[in-house]
């Protein structure tokens, strides 16, 4: 009998509601399913503080010490990776899991497939994950990510509101309900159709081709630009709060300038930037474009 492995972690709980139905139509399979969390666990709802305060480690990638947990078998037919992004970078448990040297022996020449639960970027993050996988010896042949689809300041406003009150609601009545839509969620299984395919047949070539046949992945122009210029941005500002917040005080201070830095970026800067991206500078460079795209969704996937 085949033997995966489906480990991840999830805050709001979102990522395992996607996992249990991704998971639907693996049957006649082992399935071990770990949920993994952090001797010290992130709060959630979370609080504004502690939320901004995440940034710097977040984004330099910095593990910390995960709760105890059980892998049942030393190898695996299939791992399949759940995680969500956190400021363009794996979450802190995530890093913390691709760092850990009991995940990491059971990598080794096993292949992996993504589940992303996101905002609506996740690009960055996917390719610091795909390196830690690689150096580990395993393969992704596969990445299915899911994502808030309403427009990028709409799904800030709702997304923040969720994380910080715990409740996943409509706010005022007016913004849309945030995070991956129940529909996404519900008909995710489409992909776990395929990817059991591919674990039946015991090769997963083309199976990436499958998966963006559905039509349902695609990565817009406009996050492409924000990623990689708030990537660059987010290591600067979480350089210097590690370097100047030598103290709780002083980093709550280089913190606190960082969140107001980010609002004023997010919903003032951001709009105008992405307008002028869109009507002078992106209609001239449609191949560039393309050939990124291709880049992140087929990321560390062998086409050959």
């Amino acid at each position: 009998m085949k033997r995966i492995l489906v480990i991840g972690y999830s805050q709001s709980g979102q990522l395992y509601e996607i996992l249990a139905n991704f998971l639907k139509p693996f049957q006649g399979v082992e399935i071990a399913q770990v949920k993994i969390e952090t001797k010290d666990p992130f709060p959630f709802p979370w609080t504004s503080a502690v939320f901004f305060d995440t940034m710097p480690e977040s984004v330099l990638e910095e593990p910390v010490e995960l709760a105890p947990y059980t892998l049942k078998s030393t190898t695996y037919d299939l791992i399949i990776l759940g995680y969500q992004p956190w400021y363009l970078s794996p979450s802190i448990p995530t890093t913390a899991l691709l760092n850990d040297s009991k995940f990491l022996s059971v990598l080794k020449d096993t292949p992996v497939v993504t589940v992303i639960g996101a905002r609506n970027m996740w690009l960055n993050a996917q390719e610091s994950v795909v390196g830690y996988i690689e150096r580990a010896g395993g393969k992704v042949v596969g990445n299915v990510p899911l994502i808030d689809r309403h427009q990028n300041l709409v799904s800030a406003m709702s997304i923040l509101h969720w994380m910080l009150t715990g409740k996943k609601e409509r706010k005022w009545g007016v913004l849309p309900s945030p995070g991956v839509s129940d529909k996404d969620i519900e008909e995710v299984g489409i992909f776990g159709e395929k990817v059991f395919e591919g674990l039946q047949k015991g090769t997963y070539k083309g199976l990436q081709d499958e998966i963006l046949a559905e039509g349902k992945i695609d990565i817009h122009p406009s996050i492409l630009l924000v990623e990689m210029r708030g990537k660059i941005l987010f290591l600067a500002w979480a350089n210097l709060i590690k370097k100047k917040g030598v103290s709780s005080k002083k980093r709550s201070f280089w913190v606190n300038i960082y969140k107001y830095y980010l609002i004023i970026a997010l919903f003032l800067v951001s709009p105008i930037v992405l307008t002028i991206y869109t009507i002078l500078i992106r209609p001239f460079i449609g191949k560039s474009i393309q050939k990124k795209k291709e880049h992140f969704l087929y990321l560390g996937i062998d086409r050959t």
